[in-house]
């Protein structure tokens, strides 16, 4: 049995008669939603498949969770927006858009991106905007609830806290929290509330002191806990997952199940804890970026969306498992179109049915052309479809454009961005350097491989027959060596055609491929060509970036000491050990990096001309000394946040003092 299957059986068992049965699922809009948050909303969506299947009516609510707080700024707004830092305390729904499109905040921006791809699925979401929920004063009566049983939900948090409470906090804790009137931030603080007009006095970190009339005035939030059992009563949810540190014991939904039967009479909905998502691979261009970003639109480049269910739908929700940006990609398409296959033909046992049926959410039928078979003669035939097509006619798999059409495009998509090491690309002449590094026997194999291709006529049956003769053409078929000399001689004939060792299967690569494009390749009988004279692992170095020249002159003359100063007047510079994390190029100017620190307490930013000196990659993990309390200043539009200390002279030019790394960030200098 499925494990969404044994979900909905003790859904039906609580509440047999309920007409509609609700999943929820919900996630903050902190920025572009991450393939683990993903799984929040698959395992709900599994359940209420499953639910469907016994003949039950249920539906997947899904909250953005827009009314939380800013915390940090993502690395993808960092890019494109300056100072961004002064919206943190801000709710998502009321922080401006950063980004130059059409919508009109944050939590709308990215909300709508995360909503365009989940069209992608066909999956139908419920969805709750919990702004609009707490503005409208559809909670009201609820966080009434929660201040007026403000002492026993501070006697049930206390409960799972290891520290004993201190003497007063009780008497001073309110589960809400003001937004201010004045700033908009959450960092306000209650000072008083009256539990007859229901009337607080707050004050914010802002200066701002106010009043807050919660029979009437609506921009707060109940705490996390509260909210969460407050939702489950208002929405009469039955089930709800949650990551694993939501699941641990005395975490987050133990906490809340005690609040909701304590303080909104409700008995919690069933709770399912899930591990978190792995990722394998990520390499070539799509790791070269550090903000890039895995949510599920990142993933449909290179998964079809019912791939990527299967994925999550395959795999109990307290296990983790690996999304594939490397070759392991390869072997989980072809585990699905197995599954789907069997599925089609009757073959699939109930398990596999129930994962087939949870991740299939529309009628269209998938193709399943091989995605290995893509990506190795797509990379040969540089994608060219009537060419692909007809190498699918020579090796007897006759698919058309129609068939492989979505595949080809994420095969493509994959090997050029994250697999480019797979891609096969026969090299542009002769490899002179492999060839002349074989023995005379090794040399003697291709010289009889190349005369069978040029003048045989063979099927592929025969050639794949005669791949395997040749070894023992050479070195006899009872050569106790066999296996391994037939291994060396498919990876000679790879590092000529492909250079690299291993490649698609050689007896369909040789057979699909016009002979024309590769025979000359194996064909060493006539001397090297002019061009030949450059050999292939020259061709594809990269040129070496040259630093710019600076020309260095005599030293500056000594200057004299300053004006003596005393130890008081020297500690009122603070002078720190910050960590290069990031460094950026700053548009219109030519010397200054903008340099992202770690300076023990936050991230600050500083602006300094030393680009002529240093490339990015110099710089970043190295540690530096920097004037921390410096006035900041804007420099070529950028705020910067202290000084670095380097020394500057004509014999030198501009060179930066580093710290050795075993120095801890935040470190003074004295």
């Amino acid at each position: 049995m499925h494990w969404s299957d044994s979900i909905a059986d003790e859904l039906i068992r609580r509440n047999p008669n309920k007409e509609e049965y609700v999943c929820a699922a919900g996630i903050s809009p902190s920025g572009s939603i991450h393939i683990g948050n993903f799984r929040d909303i698959a395992t709900s969506l599994f359940v209420v498949r499953a639910l469907e299947r016994k003949g039950k009516k249920a539906r997947l609510l899904f909250s953005w969770d827009e009314y939380d707080r800013l915390r940090k700024v993502p690395v993808n707004v960092a890019k494109v927006t300056e100072g961004f830092e002064t919206y943190i305390g801000y709710p998502y729904v009321d922080v401006p858009n950063p980004f130059e499109t059409e919508h009109k905040t944050y939590a709308e921006y990215f909300e709508n991106e995360f909503e365009q791809s989940i069209e992608k699925f066909g999956i139908t979401l419920d969805y709750r905007h919990q702004a609009e929920m707490y503005r409208s004063g559809k909670y009201k009566e609820h966080v009434l609830t929660a201040l007026d049983k403000r002492a026993e939900i501070f006697d049930i948090l206390d409960s799972f806290r290891t520290q004993d409470a201190v003497e007063g906090e009780k008497e001073a804790y309110y589960p809400v929290s003001i937004y201010c009137k004045e700033c908009h931030r959450d960092t306000t603080k209650i000072l008083s509330y009256n539990d007859a007009t229901k009337v607080a006095e707050y004050e914010c970190k802002c200066g701002h002191k106010g009043e807050f009339d919660f029979n009437k005035d609506t921009d707060c939030k109940l705490a996390w806990k509260i909210d969460w059992a407050m939702r489950w009563m208002y929405e009469q949810v039955d089930f709800e997952p949650g990551g694993k540190d939501h699941a641990a014991p005395g975490g987050s939904y133990d906490t809340s199940r005690v609040i909701a039967k304590k303080i909104f009479g409700i008995e919690a909905p069933l709770f399912k804890g899930y591990e978190f998502i792995g990722i394998r691979g990520t390499t070539g261009k799509m790791s070269g970026s550090s903000g890039l970003n895995m949510t599920p639109e990142t993933l449909l480049k290179i998964y079809q969306p019912e791939i990527l269910l299967w994925l999550y739908a395959r795999v109990e929700t307290n296990k983790a498992f690996d999304l594939c940006f490397d070759d392991g990609i390869l072997r989980q398409y072809f585990e699905f179109d197995k599954q789907y296959t069997d599925l089609r033909e009757g073959k699939a046992d109930d398990y596999v049915k129930s994962i087939m049926e949870s991740c299939l959410l529309t009628d269209r039928e998938i193709k399943t052309v091989p995605m290995g078979l893509l990506v190795q003669l797509g990379s040969i035939v540089d994608f060219n479809v009537p060419m692909l097509e007809t190498v699918f006619e020579k090796i007897g798999q006759p698919y058309k454009y129609e068939d492989f059409s979505e595949r080809l495009e994420l095969a493509r998509y994959w090997l050029e961005n994250c697999s480019p090491e797979n891609a096969n690309k026969l090299i542009p002449y002769r490899n002179w350097e492999v060839y002349e590094a074989l023995s005379d026997d090794e040399k003697k194999e291709i010289s009889i491989l190349h005369e069978y291709l040029k003048n045989e006529k063979y099927n592929l049956d025969e050639l794949n027959t005669k791949l395997y003769d040749v070894p023992k053409m050479v070195f006899g078929a009872d050569n106790p060596d066999l296996k391994k000399l037939q291994g060396e001689f498919f990876k000679s004939v790879y590092k000529l055609l492909l250079n690299k060792e291993k490649g698609p299967r050689l007896y369909l690569f040789l057979y699909a491929i016009e002979l024309e494009r590769y025979v000359d390749l194996l064909d060493f009988s006539t001397p090297k060509t002019e061009e030949e004279q450059v050999p292939i692992s020259e061709l594809n170095k990269k040129p070496e970036v040259e630093k710019k020249k600076i020309e260095y002159g005599d030293p500056d003359p000594v200057a004299p000491v300053l004006e003596t100063v005393n130890l008081e007047a020297f500690d009122k510079i603070d002078l720190r050990v910050c960590k290069i994390v990031k460094c950026q190029e700053i548009r219109k100017s030519h010397s200054c990096y903008k340099l992202t620190l770690n300076d023990g307490l936050k991230e600050r930013v500083i602006v300094s001309s030393i680009k002529d000196y240093y490339t990015a990659e110099e710089l970043v993990g190295k540690k530096i000394i920097v004037v921390a309390n410096l006035e900041p200043t804007r420099i070529t539009g950028v705020t910067s946040e202290g000084m670095l200390i380097a020394a500057t002279n004509n014999a030198c030019g501009c060179q930066v003092i580093f710290v050795d790394d075993m120095v801890p960030e935040g470190t003074r200098i004295h």
